[in-house]
């Protein structure tokens, strides 16, 4: 072969002044090796459309193991009668693993307690709450709250005479994580009600306390209306505290269970419930014998302060909240309140407005004036008229929103508890399908105040968060009777996997990379397979693939 022919060979063209005898045609070899260029790219291209969405997963929250007794000790003795309720469950941010959980105890005795634990819930221990000097020995109702350096505070208020009424309050710090308690700080005096603590998350010296100041109370209930919300704080860790300024608007007479919390910016939140004109339940117009709820509504409340709690903006959450229950106001069920680290603010309760009760959800954006339409946050019932009740709110540091309630959804006659928590990935606007935490259900006829038709399963459940698990701790009645009114402390862990997702870049660099790709692969297959010249089908190839 010369070398004329030689490049007719190589370039599919004839040489120069020869014209061809036969149609061009692209060679064996090189159609092969262009059919396999393109099946390449078209499998490649596939393989990266493919790939744009193979790493997208959708969020999973589980129970991670079982639920146990945060005593065990107490709840498999048949001795100990002891009713432990309304839980307040905080988190060490220095020693993650260190816990605290305060409750109240309502019988046989009334008095309080602290438990704690250094392994993240896996075993707790009580810890002796220091008996305030000359006061009679029955603490009661005690909150609890970490400071930014791990320091521990417990507020509770010690009873006095037959009446058991608030004598005052006081607050005990710790500075090893709740194994020991320091001696009691007088911090107000007699009829303080729902007493609540709020650490700044920031600055370690600044604590918050939120109470009801009864001007005038009787027998299970406020005498007058306009007995004020009041806040407190203190900038030395405890020592010294301000005067009170009052929470709630004058306006809003029968104001109940203030619930803080304090922003990353230091806004100080406080959501309550106002009553309206509900002297039922507020001044015990039925003197405590039970009976229907209050046939009006309610308003759930937001207060804030920018300025430590000196000056106070309110706005109203909700203005038809239907009440569900009927209640001593002393002990009335807390809302419940958060904030994630944007600043967007989360308020929850139950409500009666559908004719079973439910958890209801309501968002308050950054930058925003206007709440959020109301959101259900649990499915409809099964039964019809069953409850969703006693919402706790807590969020991740990333803002995973996690609700816990009792859900009494299985049960058709609306009388055993199990427990409940749903979480959202998308700041409150959907929610997982409800995860049950109790392994077994429970009764909700057990407790303080079965007897008047009332029982009390205390006013609130306990929830922290972070952005893989989440631990709760909840009022269960299992080990109890009508007769021993027994409850005991439960809790349970959730194990938490967030949504998975390519960066938008990256996934839109595969998705139409790929695409394209594929595309030309196509097209040169097309192309070489057509009857047309090696040289004309390279070239079309190419403009295909530009």
């Amino acid at each position: 072969m010369n070398a004329r022919g030689s490049l007719e060979a190589a370039s599919g063209e004839p040489p120069a002044g020869v014209t061809s005898t036969r149609r061009d045609r692209v060679p064996r070899i090189d159609r092969r090796l262009l059919v396999a260029f393109g099946l390449s790219l078209l499998v490649v291209g596939g393989a990266g459309v493919a790939l744009s969405g193979a790493f997208d997963r959708s969020p999973t929250v589980r129970l991670a193991g079982h639920d146990a007794p945060v005593l065990p000790s107490s709840a498999e003795n048949p001795g100990d009668i002891r009713a432990y309720n309304s839980p307040t469950l905080v988190q060490n941010p220095v020693r993650p693993a260190n816990l605290a959980v305060s409750s109240r105890i309502d019988t046989p005795f009334y008095s309080c307690a602290l438990d704690v634990t250094d392994n993240g819930g896996a075993s707790w221990s009580q810890t002796p709450i220091p008996a305030p000097p000359g006061q009679e020995a029955k603490c009661f109702a005690p909150d609890v709250a970490f400071s930014s350096d791990g320091t521990l505070y417990l507020s509770f208020v010690t009873l006095a005479g037959n009446g058991n009424s608030p004598n005052a309050l006081w607050l005990s710090k710790s500075s090893d994580g709740g194994r020991t308690l320091s001696s009691p700080i007088r911090v107000a005096g007699r009829e303080t009600f729902q007493v609540r603590l709020a650490a700044d998350p920031i600055r370690p010296d600044r604590v918050y306390m939120t109470w009801v100041q009864g001007l005038v109370t009787k027998n299970l209930g406020y005498a007058v209306p306009g007995n004020p919300i009041v806040a407190v704080r203190s900038d030395d860790g405890g020592t010294n505290w301000s005067r009170p300024t009052q929470v709630n608007s004058p306006v809003l007479q029968r104001a109940v269970s203030p619930d803080p919390v304090v922003g990353r910016d230091g806004t100080l939140y406080v959501v309550y419930m106002d009553l309206g004109n509900d002297d039922l339940d507020y001044e015990a117009a039925d003197h405590g014998l039970g009976g229907p709820p209050y046939a009006g509504y309610y308003r759930l409340v937001l207060a804030r302060s920018q300025d430590g709690g000196v000056h106070w903006a309110e706005s109203v959450v909700n203005d038809r909240i239907t009440p569900i229950v009927r209640f001593i106001p002393f002990e009335a069920p807390f809302p419940s309140v958060a904030v994630d680290g944007s600043g967007r603010v989360y308020a929850a309760t139950e409500d009666g407005r559908l004719g079973d009760t439910n958890v209801w959800l309501w968002t308050l954006n950054p930058g925003t004036a206007r709440w959020s339409e109301a959101t259900r946050v649990n499915q409809t019932g099964i039964n019809p008229g069953s409850w969703r009740y006693r919402p706790k709110l807590a969020v991740a540091p990333h803002g995973r929103l996690d609700v816990l309630y009792y859900d009494r959804s299985a049960d058709p006659h609306n009388v055993m508890n199990e427990v409940s928590l749903q979480s959202s990935f998308d700041h409150g606007r959907s929610f997982t399908s409800p995860v049950r935490l109790s392994s077994r259900p429970f009764s909700s006829k057990i407790g303080y105040g079965a007897r008047e038709g009332i029982p009390d399963l205390g006013s609130r459940l306990g929830l922290i968060s972070d952005d893989r698990a989440a631990l709760a701790v909840w009022t269960d009645t299992r080990a109890g009777t009508p007769a021993t009114q027994k409850q005991d402390l439960a809790d349970a862990a959730i194990a938490v996997r967030g949504a998975t997702r390519l960066p938008g870049a990256a996934k839109d660099a595969l998705r139409y990379g790929g695409l394209a790709a594929a595309l030309c692969g196509l097209a040169l297959i097309g192309l070489v397979l057509s009857d047309g010249s090696a040289r004309g089908s390279l070239r079309s190839a190419g403009r295909e693939c530009r």
